[in-house]
């Protein structure tokens, strides 16, 4: 018997193809064309906001002058990608939003995160001004990172992680401005683990510069029926100057803040709070802070740590930090909920190299 085959276009994928836009019109006819592994580089200029991307994998979207970014002005948010994996976002400027600046997401598939996300060198301002809008904001996503952005103005979260894992947040700088909520600065919750934030400069970044941990509807959790608003959280090599404090530990089951810089606090140094308090989960425990300079004003941080109800404080632990009240110096010794390892106060370590520099 005779078998003949009908041979039809048996082709592979589509090629990707680079979009080269230079106004609003091929930014839209770019972003209706997408394949995955395209590239689409935007020529400077002023752009419409409202951009949603969905299902596309490998994707690069990137200025093509980094010294001269496309600038997306006004709108509710500037872009939304949902469940792109690969994603970079290189070079791009996005202000004025009254919803979040910039949103990704996994389009509520919450057990299947969105993973190896790129944020490099974007700025996003003048988000809000009030209410719980983010400048960047992220869930269900891992292996994320975000390198050498600026974020300054913002109604909630300059950086909002839901129920994201192994990312990593790097080379940032964070401005508060006046007449922006700002409550936090980068926050970790719903589910958030493995999460570092380093190298990073902020000046005057909110009532809570950095909050690991959070409080979090019991649905929006990643993956779904995690225990723990955070866990795995390292804070190491930042510079941290103003905001209410310089990060609040708010029910995060374990965490290191190591070899950072914190200069002038308005009222705390550090928080320690447990705003979620459903069956099962932890009390706000198991935190590392080490290796540390905290500068402050004795007239305006009467307690260094605001410690709430249902946490666990005495399973901190406190190693090798040098703490100057520059007003008071022989007022510098801390009022910690344990005994410190090695610390260094006021006078007693005329003799120690310091540094503490101040945000860009």
């Amino acid at each position: 018997m005779r078998v003949f085959l009908a041979l039809s276009l048996l082709a592979g994928p589509v090629a990707a193809a680079t979009h080269e836009v230079d106004s609003a019109a091929t930014l839209s006819a770019a972003l209706r064309s997408l394949k995955a592994g395209d590239v689409v580089k935007i020529a400077p200029g002023d752009y419409a906001p409202g951009n949603f991307v969905t299902g596309i994998a490998d994707l690069t979207i990137e200025a093509r002058d980094p010294k001269n970014p496309p600038y997306f002005k006004g709108g509710k948010e500037a872009w939304h990608f949902s469940r792109c994996p690969g994603l970079t976002l290189r070079h791009l400027k996005v202000s004025g939003q009254s919803g979040n600046g910039i949103n990704l997401d996994d389009g509520g598939e919450m057990e299947r995160p969105v993973v190896k996300v790129l944020i490099e060198g974007v700025e996003v301002s003048d988000i809000g001004p009030d209410g719980n809008f983010d400048a960047i904001k992220c869930s269900g996503l891992d292996d994320l990172t975000i390198r050498d952005c600026r974020i300054s103005g913002w109604g909630g979260q300059a950086i909002d992680f839901v129920g994201c894992h192994k990312s990593l947040i790097t080379g940032c700088v964070f401005t508060g401005k006046p007449g922006f909520s700002q409550h936090t600065g980068p926050q970790f919750k719903g589910g958030c683990e493995d999460i570092v934030i380093e190298k990073c400069r902020f000046k005057d970044a909110g009532e809570r510069p950095i909050q690991a941990g959070g409080s979090t509807g019991m649905d929006y959790f990643r993956p779904p029926g995690a225990k723990y608003e955070a866990r795995r959280i390292t804070v190491r090599e930042n510079t941290i100057e103003g905001g209410m404090c310089a990060t609040a530990f708010t029910g995060v089951d374990g965490a290191e803040f190591t070899g950072n810089t914190v200069k002038s606090p308005e009222k705390w140094i550090f928080r320690v709070l447990q705003e979620t308090k459903a069956e099962g989960f932890p009390p706000c425990r198991n935190v590392v802070i080490s290796g540390n300079s905290f500068v402050f004003q004795r007239a305006k941080v009467k307690d260094e740590i605001n410690i709430g109800a249902d946490t666990a404080p005495e399973t901190f632990r406190f190693e090798d930090n040098h703490w100057l009240a520059e007003d008071k110096p022989e007022a510098s010794t801390p009022k910690l909920p344990v005994v410190e390892k090695g610390g260094s106060y006021g006078k007693q370590a005329s003799g120690t190299k310091r540094k503490t520099p101040g945000p860009e």
